[in-house]
């Protein structure tokens, strides 16, 4: 990004800040909540003390010698930060650390009993399995016989939002007639997107999948539609290859998602089965190459994944973790033009993201301006706005 202004990167070191809250607070409640959600052995139960002790007072500790990742980790920084504190380094870089501990300590690794066990498999399945959830599903009938045009906006708008509580309403009639309104939108680049996905049935979206659960599925409908109404001729679905961070979507969580889908009736089972068939045909395929957990943004991705994102008509990038990676977890100015921080990018590039956290570019000077005097900062990370920001090459 040679003429796009640099910008600092985000480390966890102060005090009050967003970052330093997720080190400092965050990881250790998601180490009790582990602790609680499963009967673990005495062992587990010390390694979990270690890392709560590691994680908030020491210091970044090579992997053992027999780790199976150890030289990829190695590559990916650890040989520069060991030794540092956790709130020294990238946050990027601690918080990916983190979880990649948090699944040694539990023993996901082996071998033994508790490999590949997911820590975080009860909340996943609680929030899929809940009534919200049957709710969400139930409000895609009410789309039944709406033009498709309709339908595509009132997906997208459910995959962008995710698992807010509202989900239910956007993918309503209501909601798709009102979603070009959609309250929180701070950037809607959709007609852009639109127009990529032309609907010539032979071109090939890549979606880089966010969270499980409740984020999962309007992610799995929206491509169920666009292979439906041949927008796309095919999709590849890039999951994580092992759980990262609390709900990221592995393997396992698309398997129960679909399953969700088949089993609810309606509506909702036509778009399971439809993707279902479309796992068996091959126009919709998993691909959870190790670069997803990588503690790396997306401009240092290896080649054989650039090549994947290359020969995409469109790759759609998901969650506010993604969006990180993306742009680069540095605090931009806002108004810095979310094409410059992502011409690297090998080809066209979707984001649809909610603020989770600082990071933040593509806004117009306005929209910032209104953005800061009615909220402060606090509207970066509440969760309260959204966006969809997309880039094309040349």
């Amino acid at each position: 990004m040679p003429d796009t202004p640099s910008a600092p990167v985000l480390l966890g070191d102060q005090p009050g800040s967003f970052p330093h809250s997720v080190l400092a607070e965050r990881h250790p409640a998601i180490i009790r909540q582990v602790r609680e959600a499963f009967p673990y052995e005495p062992w587990q139960h010390r390694a979990l003390d270690e890392l709560l002790a590691n994680c908030t007072k020491g210091e970044i500790e090579p992997l053992p010698a027999d780790a199976h990742d150890r030289d990829l980790w190695e590559t990916w920084g650890l040989r520069e930060y060991a030794g540092r504190s956790w709130f020294d380094v990238p946050w990027l870089w601690s918080e990916s650390w983190f979880y990649r501990r948090l699944l040694q300590a539990v023993g996901y690794f082996g071998p033994g009993p508790w490999q590949g066990i997911d820590p975080f498999r009860p909340f996943k399945r609680d929030e899929l399995d809940s009534h919200e959830t049957d709710e969400e599903l139930a409000a895609l009938d009410d789309l039944a016989g709406r033009p498709a045009g309709d339908v595509a906006q009132a997906l997208l708008h459910g995959s962008l939002w995710g698992n807010r509580a509202d989900l239910g309403f956007r993918l309503s009639a209501e909601g798709a007639r009102a979603a070009d309104a959609a309250p929180g939108l701070v950037a809607d680049d959709s007609d852009r997107l639109w127009a990529l996905l032309g609907g010539t049935g032979t071109g090939t979206l890549c979606l880089v999948a966010d969270n499980a659960g409740r984020e999962l599925v309007p992610d799995l409908l929206l491509i169920a539609h666009l292979l439906a109404h041949g927008r796309v001729g095919r999709a590849v679905l890039h999951v994580k290859p092992y759980p990262y961070y609390v709900s990221d979507a592995t393997t396992a969580d698309v398997v129960d998602a679909l399953r969700r889908l088949t089993g609810a009736g309606g509506t909702a089972a036509e778009y399971g089965q439809r993707l279902w068939s479309a796992l068996a045909d091959g126009r919709l395929t998993l691909r959870a190459h190790p670069f997803s957990c990588a503690p790396l943004p997306y401009e240092e991705m290896p080649g054989d994944l650039r090549a994947d994102f290359a020969s995409a008509t469109l790759t759609v990038v998901k969650g506010d973790l993604n969006y990180r990676r993306l742009v680069g977890d540095r605090l931009w100015a806002p108004t810095t033009p979310f094409p410059d921080v992502t011409a690297y990018f090998p080809g066209a590039v979707a984001a649809l993201r909610t603020l989770k956290s600082d990071v933040i570019t593509g806004l117009d000077a306005r929209t910032e301006a209104e953005l800061v005097a009615a909220e402060d900062q606090r509207w970066r990370t509440s969760g309260t706005h959204a966006l969809i920001q997309v880039r094309t090459p040349g």
